[in-house]
């Protein structure tokens, strides 16, 4: 992966060119999957905060189809591809689907299915950071988002898949 890039288990654009909507009840077609991959505010297990609009500048310059589904934060191991990254109040919210046609998609959706995997971790280059009185913790101001992997222990421990299908 690049150098400098941090990992961590919007006002934002979406591409839904080459996706089917999701339907209207919540139930997203086979294969693909909703979830949150940050929580604002949620202190991650190295001590860092995300804040609200910290992924903005990076979604506008960058389509939801460009940043990469990867397992565990592997680059040789795409899974899928994502179909919407919007960042809302709660968070970045991420509609995504499962290669179905790979061996790596199809036993990610195999595991998400059975609810064996679930954590949504982000892999990105700190813009902005701010110091939290005490020095021990970041607050993430701004963020260049590279990647979303699906893993087994996030670092935010409510980044989650939320449904699957």
């Amino acid at each position: 992966m690049a150098s400098g890039l941090e990992t961590r288990g919007a006002t934002a654009v979406a591409d839904f060119r080459n996706a089917a909507p999701l339907p209207r009840d919540g139930m997203p077609p086979p294969g693909r999957f909703i979830g949150y991959a940050a929580i604002f505010g949620s202190t991650d297990l190295a001590g860092d905060r995300i804040e609200p609009g910290a992924f903005a500048a990076s979604l506008i310059g960058r389509r939801a189809g460009d940043v990469r589904m990867l397992w565990q934060h592997d680059p040789a191991r795409p899974i899928g591809r994502w179909l919407e990254i919007v960042e809302d109040r709660t968070g970045l919210r991420v509609a995504g689907e499962f290669a179905l046609d790979t061996k790596g998609g199809r036993e990610a959706a195999a595991l998400a299915a059975a609810g064996a995997i679930d954590g949504l971790s982000i892999g990105f280059r700190t813009r902005l950071a701010r110091r939290e009185p005490g020095g021990a913790s970041r607050r993430l101001v701004t963020i260049d988002l590279w990647e979303i992997s699906l893993v087994t222990f996030p670092m935010q421990e409510l980044a989650r898949l939320t449904v699957v299908a």
